[in-house]
């Protein structure tokens, strides 16, 4: 799977926990040195590292001797390098969303036509519910390649009585991912001859599949495995919270304008619908990036329902970092964004006018933020920080034990900055939701908790 949050073994697991330092290591320079010997003397260049992790990933598989290997393509599907399995047990399509839009194309069908590249002659393939043109690219792709594609019905259709499928991973949009892992286990367990799962109904290749829906895979009554697989599964950085004492972290990788409304949907349910603090106020955080070519504006312009009382913008490295121009250009979206949502909605606070201009960091006093010029006064402050150990220093100013506290108040010498401390040193709870970037939420993860980069 990729990417990783805090360390590269993530990527390739055996039983669900990442291979060792060890393996890793020796699995590494097998691969690299025979790669090396036996490269073209002409074009002598090795894999990229996405490839090269790939070939790698299956040369533990098959050193291991795995009994299954579920892979994840990386971008897209066609073109991919993991697309390269000549005969899947069974391939699987969750929901499309726009993404990685430079390589796969600008819209939902082009991207569908990508995803589709991965269907395999006879080899049975499932989705979930898509919006129609994306759907039926999908089912021309699995004519084209006499594929049987079948639509994986709700986890409701899997309820059967008062027999409720708990989830451990929350957000409703993970029910959909759900219903299609427990259709992959399936093909797969039918593969091993288990019975009693349902039978698929064939699609004859020649069948004309356009213009009609996708068949509809049966239902079954999920195994005490596929229950309790369902109820146990851990995925780091996605619709997790992390409460430590007053603050809590809620993290979700999602980066795409799909990804980000599932995440504000989880977000409003898990924080902002629980009961207000009895004894003090609750400050809620937005701490954000993104990268590669993603329309920030887009996903931004989604997560201001979540009334944040601050943004706060920084690059997905620990240490200080010049990486701040894509920072700068998300902190003036942000404060655009609330400008012109003022007298529009009832829950934007009084305006809190912030003054000055850029700061330029002092080496002396080591100021920490940048806070945009505004000469309009601004609703929820947004700060720019250069690195993300000391955003998440400032968020959390001393009341979460993994982080050291802030510098002294002289390092935040704008109002800003000044006063939102004081707030989040006050504050019965403080709700941060970090999003935009799976990149950013491994660092925050790095920094949370460091037993994941042992």
């Amino acid at each position: 799977s990729s990417p990783h949050l805090v360390q590269v073994r993530e990527r390739i697991r055996i039983n669900g926990q990442p291979i060792s330092k060890e393996l890793f290591s020796k699995y590494f320079w097998l691969v690299y040195n025979r790669l090396e010997e036996t490269k073209d003397p002409v074009h002598a260049s090795m894999p990229a590292y996405f490839r090269f992790l790939t070939i790698m990933a299956f040369h533990v598989f098959l050193q291991e001797k795995v009994d299954l290997a579920v892979v994840e393509v990386g971008i897209g599907g066609a073109y991919d390098c993991t697309n390269i399995i000549r005969a899947p047990v069974v391939c699987g399509v969750s929901s499309l969303g726009i993404d990685h839009t430079s390589i796969l194309g600008d819209t939902m069908e082009k991207i569908a036509w990508q995803k589709g590249g991965i269907f395999k002659p006879g080899v049975p393939a499932f989705t979930v519910v898509q919006p129609e043109r994306p759907l039926q690219v999908l089912r021309e792709r699995a004519q084209e390649q006499e594929c049987p594609l079948y639509l994986c019905p709700e986890l409701d259709a899997f309820e059967g009585g008062h027999r409720l499928l708990k989830l451990g991973l929350a957000g409703d949009h993970q029910r959909s991912n759900a219903a299609l892992a427990l259709q992959l286990a399936r093909t797969w367990l039918q593969r091993r001859s288990c019975r009693g799962l349902g039978e698929l109904k064939e699609v004859p290749p020649c069948a004309k599949l356009a213009g009609r829906p996708v068949p509809l895979a049966p239902t079954f009554r999920p195994t005490d495995a596929m229950i309790q697989g369902l109820r146990d599964t851990e995925w780091l950085g996605r619709t997790q919270v992390l409460p430590h004492g007053p603050v809590t972290w809620y993290l979700d990788g999602a980066h795409t304008t799909s990804s980000v409304q599932a995440c504000v949907r989880w977000f409003r349910q898990a924080a902002l619908n629980q009961d207000k603090p009895h004894d003090g106020s609750e400050v809620r955080v937005l701490l954000f990036n993104a990268t590669g070519d993603r329309d920030t504006a887009a996903l931004l312009k989604l997560l201001l329902p979540c009334h944040f009382d601050y943004a706060v913008f920084c690059p997905n490295f620990t240490e200080v970092s010049n990486a701040l121009t894509r920072c700068l250009e998300n902190q003036r979206t942000w404060t655009r964004l609330l400008e012109e949502k003022e007298g529009q909605d009832p829950w934007l606070p009084a305006p809190l006018r912030v003054g000055g201009g850029l700061l330029q960091p002092a080496p002396a006093r080591g100021t920490l933020l940048l806070v945009p010029p505004a000469p309009r006064p601004l609703n929820s402050p947004a700060l720019v920080f250069p690195c993300l150990a000391q955003a998440l220093r400032w968020v959390a100013q001393g009341r979460d034990p993994w982080l050291a506290a802030p510098a002294a108040t002289g390092a935040h010498p704008h109002p800003a900055a000044s006063s939102g401390a004081v707030l989040l040193r006050e504050a019965a709870a403080v709700r941060v939701l970090v999003t935009g970037s799976l990149h950013l939420v491994g660092g925050v993860l790095r920094l949370l908790d460091p037993a994941l980069s042992q």
